[in-house]
């Protein structure tokens, strides 16, 4: 199965444009931090990914914060022009993060 799903803030983003078939296509850079437990010992994580947004989400996509936290949830491909990944984009979330759970 490929299904992600990544809590990120947006760090760029592109000008909205459209496929040959007309539909509103934007890409951009997401950007995680965060610390996991590995092999019993704490890891700082970083990562950025190319991501993809089409359709309607690809409009609202525009209008989101640089920075803020979403939940973003989607698939990964290879990207057509090179062995990189994307991310391609089919939900996103408004994020609250918790400090301290109880």
């Amino acid at each position: 199965m490929n299904h992600v799903e990544l809590t990120a803030g947006i760090a760029e983003l592109s000008a909205l444009r459209y496929t040959p078939a007309g539909i509103p296509a934007v890409n951009f850079i997401l950007e995680h931090e965060s610390e996991i437990v590995e092999a019993g010992a704490n890891r700082q994580v970083k990562l950025t990914v190319r991501a993809v947004a089409f359709g309607a989400l690809a409009e609202q996509t525009g209008q989101l914060p640089l920075g803020k936290a979403f939940r973003f949830t989607g698939f990964l491909i290879n990207a057509r022009t090179s062995k990189s990944v994307v991310f391609h984009i089919q939900a996103i979330e408004h994020f609250e993060q918790v400090l301290n759970p109880i």
